[in-house]
């Protein structure tokens, strides 16, 4: 499957919207200001609807966080047309829950190419958590249960790679004698030959002008089939870009 960036795709790829300590979206507040610009009024797509709450309260939580920045929120179940409220957009977040109902969802409301098309076009698409595992090639390597079917695992491929958020180091200390998520991702590898990127919390990837960022305070385990995972660096990786 191929990758649908330009040279104008501007994207943000952030692991979790909440980390230990800090309130939603706390954290990485002024990275979302300077990335966004202009941009002052956000589309917020609730569809992964973590805990099954209402779209209207999910999407309360970023339009609470981004205030004091001078930033609007709407959902898009607020709108008749969710394809021309994505078109005329100034910007997109799509929030975390899970990811196999967000996609479900995307593709019950035809919102896939729509989604594609506008980040070719250069309006900024934040995702979080299930709204950056679509941004990859495919769902694939997401953590959550498949708690309903979408017509498929084909993601948004923004990227050429896949994304797996909230990525967990092994414990030494534990006796759990269960898969790791490094195993799981080397399963993955069995059936599958795109690159997986762990997001360790607090981390982010940021695409810009065909430049491809690892920004937080972590490095991040880079997974590729046939290969041992080694991890690479905070800086420039726009090498997975291809």
């Amino acid at each position: 499957m191929k990758a649908y960036h330009s040279n104008s795709s501007r994207v943000l790829m952030i692991s979790t919207s909440k980390i230990h300590g800090s309130d939603y979206m706390e954290y990485l507040l002024d990275e979302v200001e300077d990335f966004l610009g202009e941009a002052k009024e956000l589309l917020f797509i609730p569809y992964a609807r973590p805990g099954g709450i209402s779209f209207d309260e999910y999407t309360t939580y970023p339009a609470k966080a981004l205030a004091p920045k001078g930033i609007k929120v709407k959902g898009i179940h607020e709108y008749e047309d969710p394809k021309e409220a994505i078109a005329r957009a100034h910007a997109v977040f799509v929030g975390g829950g899970n990811t196999f109902l967000l996609t479900k969802t995307l593709y019950e409301l035809e919102l896939i190419e729509a989604l594609r098309a506008a980040v070719v076009k250069g309006i900024p698409y934040m995702g979080s958590s299930a709204g950056s595992n679509i941004t990859g090639l495919s769902i694939g390597t997401t953590n959550d249960m498949p708690i309903v079917y979408p017509p498929s695992f084909e993601a948004l491929a923004l990227v050429p790679f896949n994304i797996n958020p909230h990525y967990l180091d092994p414990d030494p200390n534990s006796k759990h004698q269960g898969e790791t998520r490094a195993t799981r991702i080397h399963e993955f590898h069995f059936q599958n030959s795109q690159a997986v990127i762990g997001l360790r919390e607090g981390s982010w990837l940021r695409l810009e002008n065909a430049h491809l960022e690892l920004k937080g305070p972590h490095s991040a385990p880079l997974f590729e089939a046939n290969k041992e995972m080694r991890e690479i660096p905070q800086g420039d990786v726009s090498f997975l870009l291809g």
